[in-house]
């Protein structure tokens, strides 16, 4: 693979991403933005942005602690955007509004106690008209915060899959991502995440860490495979800007790429060869597992409903959140404003999605599924092929070694070195506008 690109450039989880969003100078009303957008199958996503602690890879949209009753505030105005949101989706609505899917986020949802937990599922339910024992419900946690009351309360009301951050069983390397905890601890929030007998655990583990070995990602892989997760995910680290990580001196480039790409082949494998199954560079699915995902809705094509001041919601055209930064004064100043905010009538902060973005967004997201791409599929949606619309990345790709050559003329997937190279093939499909907007973001 002669002048490949770097393997690890970003990781693509949303496109556009947040940098390439902008104030809007219109400010357009919900109700006018979700008029003509079909409504029976939305996901709905609830941000909660406290964290006990701020791990040092960490740049999600999250402060630590929430002092002076700061998470009823927070409620409080969360309440407010969602009986917003509610009027604008119903207003006028020829059909009904329904949600396949629901997800709490964060930050750390379970930072909130068990009686906010209750507060936070029945603004889905009451106030968004989300019916969260009837469809998929994946809620993350941490080791600290995955108590039994807690646990008992997502269980009750639905809660389908639960996500623990990991990251590493070995002490020392948990302390070198700054992520201090005790193995103990992470093992016994195991044991109550499955005492609540929750569908689907989810177990993240991070490799590239500093000091890290293949020893000793060996055995992070099999403390996590002795709980048997139905879903196992493995995130290479990144270093990032404003992050404590990305505040210190890391390994060369080259060799710290190496090291995280051998660790993930290693990883791949190891999972493969115990049952696992690969659904994308970072998801693994225990055989026979549930698929947590919702029948009807897919990523690509269907509306996002985000509440809260780190959530972002999108349109057919448009995708707007609140603003966006790392920086902990920052985040704390948003999340100040979001509090205070009385009026939630209005999208503030967005980017305008036309037909070039929105077929660069389904492809990337399709492409990045290990199970690949149907082309009919995308010919029926858009009345074109991604050969005509993308040849240039696709010839590039196909040279690299990314695509499968096996999969046949009506499927796009990529190889195993594809997959591997997630990262890089993600960002190469970025826009040039797209590209401009997020070098011309003033991280903050």
């Amino acid at each position: 693979m002669t002048n490949a690109p770097r393997p690890y450039e970003s990781y693509v989880y949303a496109y556009p991403h947040k940098t390439a969003y902008r104030p809007l100078a219109d400010r357009p009303a919900l109700r006018a933005l979700w008029a003509d957008e079909r409504k029976d199958a939305l996901s709905l996503y609830l941000h909660i942005p406290f964290c006990e602690v701020r791990c040092g890879f960490c740049n999600l949209f999250t402060r630590i602690g929430a002092p002076d009753e700061l998470t009823t505030r927070y409620l409080d105005a969360l309440d407010r955007q969602a009986t917003a949101v509610a009027d604008a989706l119903h207003a006028g609505a020829a059909t009904g509004v329904r949600f396949a899917a629901a997800a709490f986020g964060g930050g750390t949802p379970t930072f909130l106690d068990a009686g906010e937990l209750e507060r936070l599922c029945d603004i889905a339910e009451k106030r968004m008209g989300a019916d969260l024992r009837a469809v998929p419900l994946s809620v993350e946690t941490s080791p600290s915060t995955a108590t039994a009351d807690r646990l008992s309360v997502l269980a009750e009301r639905g809660a389908t899959r639960v996500s623990i951050g990991v990251q590493s069983f070995v002490e020392e390397e948990a302390k070198a991502a700054v992520r201090p905890q005790r193995r103990s601890d992470v093992e016994a929030a195991l044991g109550r995440i499955r005492d609540a007998r929750i569908p689907v655990l989810n177990i993240d583990l991070i490799y590239g860490i500093d000091g890290q070995t293949p020893e000793s990602w060996r055995l992070s892989l099999d403390a996590a495979l002795a709980w048997r997760p139905e879903e196992l995910y493995l995130y290479p680290l990144y270093a990032r800007p404003l992050t404590p990580l990305g505040r210190r001196a890391h390994p060369s480039e080259a060799g710290w790429d190496a090291q995280r790409l051998d660790l993930y082949r290693r990883g791949r494998d190891h999972l493969l060869a115990r049952g696992y199954e690969q659904v994308s560079m970072r998801m693994f699915r225990r055989s026979g597992a549930p698929r947590e995902g919702a029948d009807d809705y897919a990523c690509q094509t269907d509306g996002m409903i985000g509440l809260g001041c780190g959530a972002r919601s999108y349109t057919s055209d448009l995708h707007y959140s609140f603003d966006y930064a790392v920086g902990m004064r920052e985040i704390r100043s948003i999340i100040d404003a979001y509090t205070t905010t009385e009026d939630f009538s209005r999208a503030e902060v967005g980017r305008a999605v036309d037909a070039d973005e929105t077929r660069r967004r389904h492809l990337l997201q399709s492409l990045l599924q290990a199970e690949g791409m149907a082309v009919e599929g995308y010919r029926e949606r858009f009345g074109s092929r991604p050969a005509d619309d993308f040849p240039a990345e696709l010839d590039r790709f196909a040279g690299l070694g990314w695509l499968d050559t096996d999969a046949g003329p009506d499927l796009l997937r990529l190889s195993p070195t594809g997959l591997a190279y997630s990262d890089a093939l993600g960002p190469a499909l970025f826009s040039p506008a797209v590209r401009a907007a997020m070098a011309a973001y003033e991280a903050k």
